[in-house]
């Protein structure tokens, strides 16, 4: 096939004109074939000399693909160049979809290419969306953005999901999208909640609403009873609406009851961290069972932090996690008591805990000791509130005006920030000006002596 359509190329002149996608000159409308031309040959012909396409991609396209006289594949062609797209991008697309070469000019291509337009598209951005979903520009489109316009989202908003997802816009708009918003509105979601989760997770909008949508909510009101809390727990992890809940969630729970935990306590889990309860049956067991043997109540909170840091961690890590911990001074004992502390330590990355363990044990001359019993201090920002806290602390201790005391420097670095400005900016701001630059990290911490 390929050797005959070689020679049918290079014996044959064709009888039409080709676009170059370098040239900025009009392009002239393809002349009628003759009758003892192959089609094909023109159509491979083309799609190589105006599309960029190798001789091997040109021939697939073309098994697809017949450029005829009534075609103005030239005009798509140049379309697409007054829209910023440049060769690469324009043969990547055909290449895609070659049958866009003959679609509707005017009354699909030019006025989805303007509606993209219109959410700030163009160039780079432009190309890959319809990379994505090449068929948007052959769809109703316009449809899809006013249902999303009329439901509250804003035009950010919109822009952000047609960057995640193009292919919602060849969707039926009021077949496949608005009864799922109206129904999320019926749950209790707001516009503004609706337009943020479904922004953030198009996704969910590919899912069935009898079969997936409605299912999830109904599980989630049949184990909080409270249509607020199901609004706070989609809120809080979207994905847990295109999750088979039936094979994740219930198991999971099922586990958590089996092992002595409340059912009130499941709730509050399920309601602050969800997205451990979507975690692989095997996962949430496996971390019941090491929580357990470190002696954790099932009946307090910190039993189902720990599994949730847990559960969703790999051994690898967890390992890494501990030699880290150890690497900097801390024992096996010292490392579980302050998990049994604060389970949510060991959720803090490995690369944040060496930084945080190296400033605390060098710069303020804290030991193990203070980390096993304020694990907290882990989570804090270095730079927005710990080193600048510790300016501040600096200061008052060149004035003499507290003495060096490792509890209190603990102390001062846990509080609020409200707390802090009223018992020590605003205490000391008359005698020590200073500590309000320190406060705002323009004073280097030395470190404590």
């Amino acid at each position: 096939m390929l050797r005959l359509l070689r020679k049918n190329l290079k014996q044959r002149p064709l009888p039409f004109t080709h676009v170059n996608l370098f040239s900025t000159s009009t392009p002239k409308p393809i002349s009628k074939p003759s009758n003892s031309s192959d089609p094909k040959s023109f159509t491979v012909s083309y799609l190589r000399k105006s599309c960029g396409f190798s001789l091997e991609s040109a021939v697939s396209a073309a098994q697809k693909l017949q450029i005829e006289p009534k075609h103005s594949p030239d005009s798509v062609l140049s379309l697409f160049k007054t829209h910023g797209l440049n060769q690469t991008q324009i043969r990547n697309i055909i290449s895609k979809r070659p049958m866009l070469l003959l679609a509707d000019l005017d009354g699909k291509i030019r006025p989805n290419l303007e509606l993209l337009n219109s959410l700030g598209l163009s160039g780079t951005s432009l190309a890959q969306v319809i990379l994505k979903e090449p068929t948007v520009l052959e769809s109703d489109a316009k449809s899809v953005l006013e249902c999303f316009r009329s439901h509250g989202f804003s035009e950010e908003e919109i822009l952000t999901l047609t960057m995640k997802l193009p292919t919602l816009y060849t969707y039926d708009a009021e077949k496949k999208i608005k009864p799922k918003l109206e129904f999320l509105k019926s749950v209790g979601f707001s516009e503004l909640d609706i337009a943020r989760v479904l922004s953030s997770e198009p996704y969910i909008l590919t899912r069935s609403l009898e079969n997936q949508i409605i299912p999830s909510i109904e599980i989630l009101r049949r184990l909080l009873g409270s249509e607020e809390d199901v609004v706070k727990v989609v809120k809080r992890c979207y994905r847990i609406l295109e999750k088979p809940l039936d094979k994740l969630l219930e198991p999971n729970i099922d586990a958590l009851s089996t092992n002595g935990v409340p059912q009130s306590l499941i709730s509050k889990l399920l309601v602050i961290h969800p997205a451990v309860l979507l975690l692989s049956p095997y996962q949430v067991s496996e971390g019941i069972a090491f929580v357990k043997s470190l002696g954790f109540n099932p009946n307090s909170l910190k039993f189902l932090l720990a599994v949730r840091s847990v559960a969703g961690m790999s051994k690898a890590l967890w390992e890494q996690k501990l030699e880290t911990f150890r690497s900097c001074g801390m024992s096996k004992d010292d490392i579980d008591s302050a998990f049994k502390v604060q389970p949510m330590c060991m959720v803090v990355s490995v690369k944040k805990i060496q930084k945080m363990m190296n400033f605390y044990l060098s710069k303020v001359h804290l030991n193990p000791l203070a980390i096993r019993k304020n694990p907290k201090l882990l989570f804090y920002s270095l730079e927005k509130r710990v080193i600048p806290r510790c300016s501040v602390l600096q200061l008052l201790l060149s004035h003499d005006l507290i003495r060096e005391d490792s509890n209190y420097f603990v102390h001062v670095i846990r509080m609020n920030e409200e707390a802090f400005k009223e018992k020590i900016i605003s205490k000391y701001k008359d005698v020590v000006p200073d500590v309000i630059k320190a406060h705002k990290g323009m004073i280097e911490f030395e470190g404590f002596s």
